[in-house]
């Protein structure tokens, strides 16, 4: 789950690595949800700052990176892919 705004300007500035290391992981699923305040779904994953990422494997959270540089979203991938 990646939880910003399309607006956001540290959003803006991971996509192009998000989406470069997503290609070698094919079968992950990468949700985009646009957040706010007060939003209840972003309040509940306790996300303070955009970009947040949430690794999710079988229901639950494996690893969560916020303003994540590229080793942490590859370590998040790995942690729910085994290692792939």
């Amino acid at each position: 789950l990646e939880f910003g705004a399309p607006w956001c300007g540290y959003c803006l500035d991971v996509q192009a690595t998000l989406m470069e290391l997503m290609q070698h992981f094919p079968d992950v699923r990468h949700i985009k949800i646009y957040d706010g305040k007060g939003q209840p779904l972003g309040r509940s994953f306790r996300v303070k700052l955009w970009p947040t990422l949430v690794f999710m494997r079988d229901g639950k959270v494996r690893h969560k990176a916020v303003r994540p540089s590229e080793n942490e979203v590859v370590e998040g991938l790995r942690a729910i892919t085994d290692g792939c």
